[in-house]
């Protein structure tokens, strides 16, 4: 099927009311939006929970890295579950060990701490996304 993306999914938790949910859907837009915009994109997780049939469609047989706020891993597992492959699974709590000591700021609005957490991992993780981009 040709009309398939080869773009890299890069799937953020919703994490909704947490810092650590604004943060990873901050880094995702970043790669997404600003670095990575060739080779990555990302698809909306309510749909992927609800198995929006398009969306499974559009992941089922892409890369994804998801990146997960909490220890539930709802982004791995519902990228999982709808059959996409999740190349690379990202952990707030893990890249926040670089980061000991910083406050990201409130559950709305990241503060300069924050933004500095968003910038670092996205410029990490972008290398990650070109890595599995270059994979056929």
């Amino acid at each position: 099927m040709s009309s398939m993306s080869k773009k890299v999914k890069v799937i953020p938790c919703s994490g909704i009311g947490k810092v650590h949910g604004l943060v990873a859907r901050e880094i995702a837009l970043k790669l997404v939006n600003e670095i990575c915009t060739q080779e990555a994109e990302t698809e909306c997780l309510g749909y992927i929970v609800t198995e929006a049939p398009e969306i499974a469609e559009r992941i089922k047989d892409g890369k994804c890295i998801t990146i997960d706020g909490c220890p539930k891993m709802c982004a791995a597992k519902s990228v999982a579950h709808v059959g996409g492959s999740v190349t690379a699974e990202v952990r707030i709590v893990d890249i926040l060990k670089e980061y000991r000591g910083y406050k990201p700021g409130t559950a709305t609005t990241l503060n300069d701490q924050g933004w500095e957490i968003v910038d670092g991992a996205a410029e990490k993780l972008a290398n990650r996304v070109r890595e599995i981009y270059g994979e056929e």
